[in-house]
């Protein structure tokens, strides 16, 4: 490894007395190599994304709330439970085309959960989902806020979440002698999905893909189908955490999606070594991407298309040294084009709360369009 980002002496957290093992893997299998030209065709591959099709949509139910109209819509990915999502609009809008955005959920250890977490369907939020966006939100249930300011959104939920659960039934004993039977229901299903991820992302390596491959398929499918409804202009997509992970992936492997805010995810993968690869998901980590390129290098392979990166100061699973420089290699990529990239540092931690998701807003209605080249209003 590179001796500004790993000191074999001092060791690696978590590695201990097998640290070493970083500088002979770095040695022996050339990681982080300076990105190729092929970068996103070779990624897509190495990563296994699968082709899937928003198929047979259908309209669920319809509502409206206050200032905002509601669909839920499903569809069939070919594969699993339907995937259920929510699409929010201004209410006054009407038929009216208006920028798109599909607003990506977070990870957050919380799976009962998908698309609840950050839009509000007819029903009140549960108390775990309240919970959640108090302490990672602002208390906001922020997808429709974005409507309200002018937008189309889709919050769909991934392989894993709300309505594309894994039953416990299908769960190994293993997954479920781990859950404490006072938890509630939701809660309960959360801790035996956190052992039940690396089933799944045994399963998709020995299909040859991976869990990002597989989420990043559904995503690509979900703006697939954003993007051809006729109340959508151009299609935008935004995330925190897993979320911001799932728009970065999104934004590299999707020439349709126009700008990606990713908040509070990116990071190089050689400053994670130190401490932080247990705090995140499997979805970060595809096998054999490090030899490929550093995640910067591919958060930053849509370059010159717009992209807004978020990092959080005080952020307690992502380190200091690796924001730093995924920012300068990022800006490195868009040295060309250097306005179409921001990269903002916020004395925040690990969350989008409100005063991220106001810039993230004012940034969005920036670089996206409704149909006739303005904003409906």
């Amino acid at each position: 490894m590179p001796s500004d980002s790993v000191d074999g002496p001092r060791g690696l957290r978590h590695l201990g007395e097998f640290s070493a093992l970083a500088e002979i893997a770095a040695a022996q299998r050339g990681l982080f190599p300076p990105p190729g030209p092929e970068l996103r065709e070779r990624a897509r591959d190495l990563l296994g994304v699968l082709d899937l099709t928003a198929a047979d949509v259908r309209v669920e139910r319809t509502w409206t709330a206050g200032e905002l109209s509601g669909e839920e819509v499903s569809w069939d990915v070919g594969f699993g439970p339907r995937t259920r999502a929510h699409v929010l609009r201004p209410r006054e809008a009407g038929g009216a085309a208006l920028p798109g955005v599909l607003a990506l959920h977070c990870h957050a250890g919380m799976k009962w959960a998908g698309k609840e977490k950050i839009a509000d369907g007819p029903e009140a939020p549960s108390p775990e989902v309240t919970r959640l966006r108090a302490a990672i939100y602002g208390g906001r249930a922020w997808a429709g806020e974005l409507a309200r300011r002018g937008f189309t959104v889709l919050v769909s939920d991934a392989l894993g979440w709300g309505s594309r659960r894994v039953p416990l039934a299908d769960m190994p004993p293993s997954a479920l002698a781990c859950v404490p039977a006072e938890l509630g229901e939701a809660d309960r299903y959360d801790v035996a999905a956190a052992h039940h991820e690396h089933v799944l992302a045994k399963y998709c390596t020995v299909l040859g893909t991976s869990y990002a491959g597989v989420v990043a398929g559904e995503d690509l499918a979900a703006a697939a189908y954003l993007r051809s409804r006729p109340d959508t202009g151009s299609v935008g997509c935004a995330g925190l955490s897993g979320g911001g992970l799932r728009a970065a992936l999104l934004g590299a492997f999707d020439p349709g999606v126009e700008a990606v805010a990713a908040i509070a995810m990116i990071s190089s993968y050689r400053d994670l070594l130190d401490g932080y690869v247990a705090g995140h998901t499997w979805m970060l980590y595809p096998p054999g991407l490090s030899r490929l390129c550093d995640l910067p290098d591919l958060v930053a392979c849509a370059a010159p298309r717009p992209l807004f990166v978020w990092y959080g100061e005080r952020d307690a699973i992502l380190p200091p040294s690796g924001m730093r420089r995924a920012h300068t290699m990022i800006t490195a990529h868009y040295r060309q084009a250097p306005a179409d990239y921001t990269g903002v540092f916020a004395d925040a931690g690990h969350e989008f709360g409100l005063p991220a998701q106001e810039r993230v807003f004012g940034w969005l209605a920036g670089h996206l369009r409704a149909d006739g080249g303005g904003p409906w209003r």
